[in-house]
């Protein structure tokens, strides 16, 4: 449990240091590509993949590409969640993504779906209406923006979900996707930067290797708790999402003094009931 702890740990550290950089002004999109220039140079290191063999011809180049336009996309709308929604309603969206690609499984992988997976996402999709309607008694300007900004991170963390899940299926090894799609996104995450002329600050470049230190972290860890609780994949699958949600309140109540709306109480009790009916389901 240590190393799921560490995981989840390591996991809303990255929204904290994210949404804190953003207040002082750091520059996001320069901060998410120095987080995939030491993200992949960690993965190579970490998983070591067997990159010489790779075929040209077999890897599935269109999915890599997706995914690396998909990752650094969404940490953007990560990074404007947790300013405009606040860190506990983004951390319990971004986990509640699960409902999402488990639904995208049932029709795109013939996966079969029991009681308690479908009470799983009928629970996990009522936390997400709970914490999106948590916003109407805010001005419309602020409902608008972090209503958007939550329906990103819950599509955006989805997609990429749906996108590795295909990518396993048709043979491609952890190690190597893994390493590819970080990759991809430095690629195009520089030529986005290049193109809009951007003018570099060292103090973002900085952060974003601290991002990317924990993020790495963050995937590291919980890989090598499947692989120690290869038994138990449940517990894992729980007590991540448990953790990360439940660090993510106390980040949001004690760092960032956010308030606390019923609706959000709400929706923060329907989603872990979502997590135990999907652990369980497994």
């Amino acid at each position: 449990m240590e190393l799921i702890f560490t995981a989840a740990t390591c996991s809303v550290i990255v929204s904290i240091l994210l949404k804190w950089f953003k207040a002082q002004n750091y520059v996001p999109m320069q901060m998410i590509t120095a987080n995939y220039a030491i993200a992949s140079l960690l993965a190579y290191l970490w998983f070591k993949p067997d990159l010489a063999h790779i075929s040209v011809s077999e890897t599935p180049w269109w999915l890599i590409i997706l995914l690396g336009i998909a990752l650094p996309s969404v940490f953007l709308c990560l990074s404007k969640s947790l300013q405009t929604a606040g860190i506990v309603k983004t951390e319990i969206a971004q986990r509640l993504a699960v409902i999402l690609s488990l639904s995208a499984a049932y029709f795109l992988f013939q996966e079969q779906f029991s009681t308690l997976k479908i009470i799983g996402i009928v629970l996990g999709l009522g936390a997400v209406g709970c914490i999106l309607y948590s916003h109407q008694q805010q001005s419309e300007k602020s409902t608008k923006q972090g209503m958007y900004a939550l329906l990103s991170v819950w599509l955006g963390y989805a997609l990429i979900d749906i996108l590795l899940k295909y990518t396993s299926s048709l043979g491609v090894q952890f190690a190597v996707s893994l390493n590819l799609m970080f990759f991809m996104a430095l690629i195009l995450s520089i030529l986005y930067l290049l193109i809009k002329k951007t003018k570099w600050h060292t103090k973002s470049l900085c952060a974003g290797l601290l991002l990317g230190l924990f993020n790495f972290a963050n995937i590291a860890l919980y890989v090598k708790a499947h692989i120690l609780l290869k038994d138990s994949p449940a517990v894992v699958f729980a007590g991540m999402n448990f953790m990360v949600i439940l660090l993510g309140v106390i980040a949001g109540l004690f760092i960032f003094k956010e308030e606390m709306k019923t609706s959000t109480v709400l929706g923060l009790v329907l989603g872990l009931g979502g997590v135990i009916c999907l652990a369980l389901a497994i």
